[in-house]
């Protein structure tokens, strides 16, 4: 693994599941593998579990840990080639890169979407930097379009709650990505991202979401989108509730007659469905707090898994590097 970005960077999404699970059960397995290696997070954006997770998983290693709050703690950064520099902005990205080039072994990067301009948005015109800039190995803790270590969180969270048939024989569950309401404009980068990784996952998978919410098929592909909340519940083995804006109305929030929050009403038709979140989450308004804090919930246990959706990718890095 060279780059970490999506899940096209994987060549075996089973295997590198496996690897992490594995390292669950031993997180200080392998304390010395990052020895003498640098690792620089650099944040755009805010960050709880992204930043918390992935210093815990880079220490685990051995790795030295930069973290770097590009926003608040650097220069204001331009990003436009052949900008005359005249105003607020003081350094430029591939200057900031190349700097990072010299201290760092790996580096990885959060940058939200922008909202503004679905054009910059869609073809990642931060991410894109780094990617064209980075002379070592980038990894991606989101970006404009997706969030792909939040993906292989929830992988290894189904994954340990696969059901099982009435004779204890793996089946394959159905989960539903549901669309949740939101005060703001939020992008799109982990509905995105988690319809991407379920495509390669043995499962049943569709989304739920309004008209005029439909993602980009770019990243949807033939997956089934279905515009009513309760028939695409019944009988779901997982229900993962996310916000987001509209991207045919770029950053819109078309207003929504029905009531798409997740209460455990609505869970009645489902197959006792374990309910899934990336937080941080708007509690009465995406989901109630019955669910939240109710047995189905695994929110917190996708949170855990951070650490080792983290880890691994780390260590697959690390080999590359050998």
């Amino acid at each position: 693994m060279k780059n970490f970005t999506s899940v096209y960077d994987i060549d075996h999404l089973r295997d590198l599941i496996a690897k992490a699970l594995k390292i669950k059960k031993n997180p200080l397995g392998n304390p010395t593998k990052g020895k003498g290696k640098t690792i620089g997070l650099v944040f755009l954006n805010s960050s709880l579990r992204t930043r918390l997770s992935s210093q815990i998983a880079a220490q685990n290693l051995g790795l030295n840990v930069l973290t770097l709050n590009a926003a608040q703690e650097a220069w204001n950064l331009e990003f436009a080639d052949g900008t005359v520099m005249n105003g607020d902005t003081v350094e430029h990205i591939k200057d900031a890169i190349e700097v990072l080039n010299q201290y760092c072994d790996i580096i990885a990067v959060r940058c939200f979407a922008g909202l503004k301009s679905k054009e910059d948005d869609v073809k990642e015109s931060i991410l894109s930097q780094f990617l064209k800039h980075a002379k070592v190995p980038v990894i991606s803790l989101e970006s404009a379009t997706r969030h792909p270590l939040q993906s292989l969180a929830d992988c290894l969270t189904i994954t340990e709650n696969w059901p099982f048939d009435k004779f204890g024989i793996n089946r394959k569950p159905k989960v539903v990505l549901t669309w949740a309401p939101h005060i703001k404009p939020i992008a799109q980068a982990v509905g995105n991202s988690f319809a991407e990784w379920m495509q390669q996952m043995d499962v049943d998978f569709l989304i739920a979401n309004p008209e005029a919410y439909d993602l980009d098929k770019n990243f949807t592909k033939d997956t089934k989108v279905v515009h009513n909340q309760d028939e695409a519940l019944k009988n779901a083995d997982f229900v993962y509730v996310k916000n987001w804006s509209s991207f045919e109305d770029y950053a819109a929030m078309p207003q929504v007659e029905e009531n798409w929050m997740l209460t455990t009403e609505k869970l009645k038709s489902t197959n006792n469905a374990k309910v899934m979140h990336c937080l941080p989450v708007r509690r009465n308004l995406e989901l109630s707090d019955e669910v939240i804090d109710g047995e189905n919930s695994i929110i917190y246990q996708q949170a855990k898994n951070r650490i080792f959706s983290a880890q691994v990718v780390f260590s697959e890095i690390l080999d590359e590097l050998k």
